[in-house]
């Protein structure tokens, strides 16, 4: 087992990452005495992971009393009257300020828990127990909790640290082909913001990461974990040089909110809106050709993402999308570009026809 520790004093916590342990018993043992607190807990999970994984979770907390609410999946359902379910379930059956709410799922039900956990009674405890590759190695880690709105993406919602993250990497054997690509676009922001070595180091092991090596996959999340952990200890609310971790996701959620939530899966949108970045980073002399090329060609090719955005987003309906983002500042649009692979930054003052120039280019991005 590894283990990563996000240092936020007081709120510090532990990201537990390897294989197979939802049935460690000493982990188990643990997490019971020294990691949650006493009393109750209330495991949120959705309709697709409880056949898989909720009986496991339940024997990891067999010394409490545990119960447990299945939601709906999908990123649709991401909504305030998803909150609302656990709210009624907490309230009617008079859970205290003791409880400690667990998601059991990807993004979306963390997301949501870690909200319901933020706002019942002014704030009870929650643990992260991630079932997708896109939240083991992002969504599940630095406290972001929220819920979209018709106009825009995790538009409501607070940060607020769990407990703990739990990664068991047994979990991604049952994980369809297409949620491995879309946890691994995310995997590669890292490496694009930061390590330039890790990115090429990932585009050339594509082939094995696609097909989930255990080994492998171990070794990236904790890299992963690591680097948001070192980011979130510095800039927990996203005031500074967290915004980086967004690259791609300015772009990505306008397509997202665009299309209709639930018609792509967030990572794939934000392979989308990497490969705007990219784009939009060149077309300003940052970024040369030949890396925006390199970048496109790694998401595209190796690790068969898609990259071209829906052809029926008008530029009009991309601005005014982007213009409700929460990097917007005194009517400024900021987004997270290149200034080389490894190198991201954050930037506002983007002259309009060179940003216009990226959201016209379709298919023809970074040529």
């Amino acid at each position: 087992m590894l283990t990563v520790e996000v240092e936020l004093g007081e709120r510090s916590y532990p990201i537990f990452i390897g294989a197979g342990l939802l049935t460690e018993s000493e982990l188990a043992a643990k997490v019971g005495a020294s990691v949650l607190r006493p009393g109750k807990v209330v495991i949120v999970t959705n309709e697709v992971v409880a056949p898989l994984y909720l009986a496991k979770l339940e024997s990891f907390f067999a010394g409490r009393d545990c119960a447990s609410i299945i939601l709906r999946d999908g990123e649709e359902h991401k909504t305030l009257a998803a909150v609302s379910e656990i709210y009624e379930f907490l309230l009617s059956n008079k859970y205290d300020r003791h409880t400690t709410l667990v998601a059991l799922g990807g993004g979306v039900i963390g997301d949501i828990t870690g909200f319901a956990a933020a706002t019942y009674l002014r704030g009870i405890d929650f643990a992260q127990v991630p079932t997708t590759l896109l939240a083991q190695v992002d969504s599940s880690v630095g406290g972001k909790t929220g819920v979209n709105h018709p106009l825009g993406k995790n538009m409501i919602g607070a940060f607020y640290q769990p407990r703990c993250v739990i990664a068991d990497t047994d979990v991604l054997k049952t994980l369809p082909e297409r949620e491995v690509k879309a946890g691994l676009a995310e995997v590669t922001k890292y490496g694009l913001i930061r390590d330039r070595d890790f990115f090429e180091w990932l585009a050339s092991h594509a082939a094995a990461l696609n097909d989930c090596d255990p080994d492998l996959m171990a070794q990236v999340i904790q890299t992963c974990c690591q680097v948001k952990a070192d980011v979130v200890a510095e800039d927990e609310r996203e005031t500074g040089v967290r915004a980086l971790l967004n690259l791609g996701h300015t772009f990505g959620h306008a397509i997202e909110t665009a299309s209709g939530y639930g018609t792509w899966l967030h990572g794939e949108t934000v392979a989308m809106g990497t490969v705007m970045a990219a784009d939009l980073s060149a077309r300003i002399g940052w970024l040369s050709q030949q890396d925006a090329q390199f970048i496109r060609r790694v998401l595209e090719e190796n690790f068969g993402m898609p990259v071209v955005p829906p052809a029926d987003i008008t530029t009009e309906r991309y601005l005014d999308l982007m213009a409700s983002d929460k990097k917007t500042e005194a009517g400024k649009l900021r987004f997270v570009l290149l200034r080389a692979i490894g190198e991201g930054v954050v930037a506002s003052d983007i002259e309009l026809d060179q940003l216009t120039s990226t959201l016209e280019a379709g298919d023809r991005l970074c040529e």
